[in-house]
C-alpha cells in the first residue's frame, strides 16, 4: 500500500515537512514569559465594538492577531505574544490565545490584550517561532465559559494540558500528555477535554473532575516511521450528535472514536491529501482541510472536504496549502487560513461559498493558523 511505503521514507524525502522533528528557530526572542497585562491596553480609550461575523486570526508568523472583515480584510491587529497557534472566543467576547510566551486574554470589543497567563509548564526553551517552539497549541474552552484548557508543547519531550481557570486568570492543574498536542477540544457536558497528540499517533482524554487521564492510540496506518511519519493525527472535531471524536487521515480514512470505550471505527474519505484542521458544525456537518500532496504522483492537491453527517462529500479545490477552518453561523461559508504549520504558507485565507464551491482569497494576516467567526 502506497501508505506504508510514504511513511517510512517521509523524513527523508521531506525532511522540512510536519513529520520530521528538526526545529525550526528564530535570532530574535520575544518578551518575557512573565508578562500578566499588556503593556498596550489603554482603558481610557473607548469602546471601538466589532461587527458580529468578523474574524479572528492568530498570526504564527508575528506576535499579534488579526481583527478581519471578511470582505475587506483586516481591520485591526492587537499584540497578543510571540507565535500564537490556536485561539478560542467565549460567549463574553474574550478571546483566548495560546502564544509561545502565555495564554494571552483579548477583549475582542475593545480590541485590547487585558491579560496574559504564563505557563506552568517548565523546560519550554527559548520563547521563538516556528512550528517546533515551545508553548501553547491547541486551545479550547469549557462550555461553562469558567475554565480554558491549552495544550503545551515541550520541546523534545512529551506536553502538558493546563487548566486556566476564567476568572482569576490563574493555571490551576497541569496533567502530562503526548507529544505536540496540536489540538485541544471539550466533550459537550464539559466532563472530558481532548488533546490531540500528533507526534504520540493518540489522544489524551482528561476527566476534569477527578484530573486522570489515560490515552488513545488513533492510528489507522500504524506507528511505522515514528517521529518522521505524516501519518499521524493532527486536529479532531467532537461530533455534537453524540461525543464521537471525529480524526481525518489523509483524505481517506475519518477515525471515529468513542473516548469512554477507546474503540474506533473507520469510514472512508475521498479527498486523498493530506489533512490538517477540522470543525464540525451543530446540525454534523464536518469541514476537513486539505493541504496537498504527500506524494504528488498519486495524490491530490489542496482542498476543502464538506462531509454531511450521513458520509456524503464535497471536495473543494484550493490554491495552496492551508491550516485550519471556521464556518460563518449560518453554515453557508466556511473560512480557511492558509499559514500552515510547515513551509509555504501564504498570509491570507480562502472565503469559500459551501452551496457552490465558489472560492476567494483574502489577504489577512501574517500565517494566519487559528481562527473563529465573532
Amino acid at each position: 500500500m502506497k501508505r506504508l511505503a510514504l511513511a517510512a521514507a517521509a523524513a527523508a524525502v521531506l525532511a522540512a515537512g510536519c513529520a520530521t522533528q528538526t526545529p525550526q528557530t528564530s535570532d530574535t526572542p520575544g518578551p518575557s514569559a512573565s508578562t500578566t497585562t499588556s503593556a498596550s491596553a489603554q482603558p481610557d480609550r473607548a469602546p471601538r465594538g466589532t461587527p458580529a461575523g468578523t474574524l479572528l486570526v492568530a498570526d504564527f508568523g508575528a506576535d499579534t492577531v488579526s481583527f478581519v472583515d471578511p470582505d475587506k480584510g483586516v481591520t485591526d491587529t492587537v499584540t497578543v505574544g510571540r507565535a500564537p497557534y490556536g485561539l478560542v472566543v467565549g460567549d463574553d467576547g474574550r478571546a483566548w490565545v495560546a502564544t509561545a510566551e502565555g495564554v494571552a486574554v483579548v477583549d475582542t470589543a475593545t480590541r485590547e490584550r487585558v491579560a496574559r497567563v504564563p505557563y506552568a509548564t517548565k523546560h519550554l526553551g527559548p520563547v521563538t517561532g516556528g512550528e517546533y517552539r515551545g508553548g501553547g497549541t491547541g486551545i479550547a474552552l469549557a462550555p461553562d465559559g469558567r475554565h480554558v484548557y491549552v495544550g503545551v508543547n515541550v520541546p523534545d519531550g512529551n506536553g502538558t494540558l493546563e487548566t486556566v481557570d476564567t476568572r482569576t486568570l490563574r493555571v490551576t492543574d497541569t496533567a502530562g500528555v503526548g507529544r505536540r498536542p496540536f489540538d485541544v477540544d471539550v466533550s459537550r457536558d464539559g466532563r472530558e477535554v481532548y488533546a490531540t497528540d500528533h507526534d504520540s499517533f493518540d489522544v489524551t482524554v482528561l476527566d476534569t473532575g477527578s484530573g486522570d487521564t489515560r490515552r488513545i492510540e488513533v492510528a489507522p496506518y500504524g506507528t511505522e516511521g515514528g517521529l518522521g511519519s505524516w501519518l499521524k493525527p493532527h486536529y479532531t472535531a467532537v461530533r455534537p450528535s453524540d461525543g464521537k471524536l471525529l480524526l481525518p487521515f489523509e483524505g481517506e480514512k475519518l477515525v471515529v472514536v468513542d473516548p469512554e470505550t477507546g474503540r474506533s471505527r473507520v469510514e472512508r474519505m475521498t479527498a486523498n491529501t493530506h489533512q490538517h484542521g477540522v470543525t464540525v458544525t451543530p446540525d454534523g456537518t464536518l469541514f476537513v482541510v486539505g493541504t496537498g500532496p504527500i506524494d504528488p504522483a498519486e495524490d491530490e492537491g489542496p482542498s476543502l472536504t464538506v462531509r454531511a453527517k450521513d458520509g456524503r462529500e464535497k471536495v473543494i479545490p484550493l490554491d495552496g496549502p492551508h491550516e485550519d477552518v471556521a464556518v460563518s453561523a449560518d453554515g453557508r461559508t466556511a473560512y480557511v487560513t492558509g499559514g500552515f504549520t510547515r513551509d509555504g504558507y501564504w498570509n491570507g485565507i480562502t472565503v469559500v461559498d459551501v452551496d457552490s464551491g465558489d472560492t476567494r482569497r483574502l489577504a489577512a494576516g501574517e500565517r494566519p493558523l487559528g481562527i473563529a467567526v465573532l
